[in-house]
């Protein structure tokens, strides 16, 4: 109870400010053009208090979930007067600014928040920003049908050289209908690879089965474990074990699964310095599996702190690649090479922002806002009536054809594209209840 109270408040919050941001936008533009504005409300539906001030309603209503402005003139389908404060009475290159107003300031609010978050603190794996070096396959996953194997480099995925492992996360994301054309490095040899992303209808987008490259640096020893009794030190990179060199965590897991309770010479950095030291593995059991183990873990991670131009470029230079991201998964989208199973609605977006609340420090939801909040921007400026970007698409034609649009022709396109996202909609929800309770799909007729 108390995880999903933290989860609505939360995800309250996160769109509370990114909505209430967007309006105000909207509001700063119209104002500076003398545009005016009937309402500006903080939440929907029933008024509760508020004040009149300049020939606006500033009103605080029973809905707190962001807010609203009310244009003058501002809807085709109700009565216009061409009084000169009306939306529709001013030039269309000022209502052009009124209706990018608001997505630009949900995009300008992502670069201030990363700005942010990686001036005070930025923490990370430490594989993210590194080259895509494959430290482990599983077992019949679609890298391993593929032929893929650890220490294989990927230099080319869907048409992008030289992937940090983030953007082969991030490529992965958007391509779950259709395979996924990749290039590696084996030794010498750069080999052509097409991989199929698995997608099961839970909160992981795909399957893959490649792990990252990492170093297995000990974060935290087990009490009474054979590793703190072997002399193993939080700090200690393991490189290899029996000599057989180690790439991630995974790899030393399934070693020790197959080596069972013999014990093994553990080669370990300390210092700068290699060392040896023999373990003998004990044997555990999880969830009803048997597993052996030496008692360590490593989570490495890299805490940044950059000052204010670097991290302004670094959040620049980040935007961008997300915004390229959410566009090129709209195009696969259309192209019907993605999945609409991985838009999240209110659902997902509540869940992500608890589990950030939840994080220490503000940093996690922080970084949260800020991917909402671009993700926001750049859907309202795609070109659907309604939305903003539909908005400056109608204006667009307008001024080609250098003549208004008839009424009558844009009602029947607003109730069209009306349609459209509240089916949209229902379809986002409904995946996400697929993914919250994933037995749900089959006990439904």
């Amino acid at each position: 109870m108390e995880s999903f109270l933290i989860a609505l408040a939360s995800m309250a919050v996160v769109l509370g400010i990114m909505i209430l941001v967007h309006e105000f936008g909207h509001y700063a533009a119209a104002k500076w053009f003398g545009v005016r504005v009937d309402v500006f409300s903080i939440g929907f539906g029933k008024r509760l208090t508020g004040f009149r001030r300049g020939g606006t309603d500033y009103r605080i209503s029973a809905l707190p979930l962001g807010g609203y402005v009310k244009m003058a003139g501002e809807s085709p389908l109700e009565s216009r007067t061409g009084a000169p404060d009306e939306f529709m009475s001013h030039p269309r290159w000022q209502r052009f600014v009124i209706a990018a107003a608001g997505p630009g300031m949900n995009i300008i609010l992502a670069v201030v928040l990363l700005t942010g978050v990686f001036m005070v603190h930025y923490e990370h794996p430490v594989y993210l920003d590194q080259p895509a070096v494959v430290g482990w396959v599983m077992e019949n996953s679609p890298a391993a049908k593929a032929g893929m194997e650890p220490g294989d480099r990927i230099v080319r995925i869907d048409g992008q050289q030289n992937p940090t492992w983030e953007d082969v996360l991030l490529k992965v994301v958007v391509t779950t209908k259709g395979p996924v054309d990749v290039a590696i490095q084996r030794g010498n040899e750069v080999l052509e690879k097409q991989i199929q992303p698995e997608f099961d209808g839970s909160d992981q987008y795909d399957n893959v089965g490649w792990l990252p490259e990492e170093p297995i640096t000990v974060t935290y020893l087990e009490p009474n474990m054979p590793a703190v009794k072997a002399g193993l030190k939080v700090g200690d990179e393991v490189v290899a074990v029996n000599g057989a060199k180690m790439r991630s965590l995974l790899s030393v897991i399934y070693y020790l699964r197959q080596n069972g309770e013999k014990p093994v010479d553990v080669t370990l950095l300390r210092n700068g310095q290699k060392l040896d030291i023999k373990v003998t593995p004990v044997q555990t059991e999880d969830n009803g599996q048997k597993n052996y183990r030496l008692g360590f873990q490593s989570r490495p991670v890299q805490i940044d702190k950059l000052p204010f131009a670097q991290a302004l470029n670094r959040s620049l230079d980040e935007n961008k690649r997300y915004s390229v991201l959410i566009v090129d998964l709209v195009r696969k989208l259309v192209q019907h090479k993605a999945s609409i199973k991985q838009m999240e609605g209110p659902i997902g977006i509540a869940r992500a922002s608890g589990d950030a609340a939840r994080q220490p420090g503000w940093a996690p939801l922080l970084r949260l806002m800020a991917m909402i909040s671009l993700n926001l921007g750049i859907f309202n400026l795609l070109p659907i009536p309604i939305l903003d970007g539909g908005i400056i698409l109608l204006l667009v034609i307008e001024g080609v054809l250098r003549r208004e649009i008839k009424p009558h022709i844009k009602e029947r396109i607003y109730q069209t594209a009306f349609v459209f996202l509240i089916l949209f909609a229902a379809v986002v929800i409904y995946n996400d209840l697929m993914k919250a309770l994933p037995g749900l799909a089959q006990r439904l007729p």
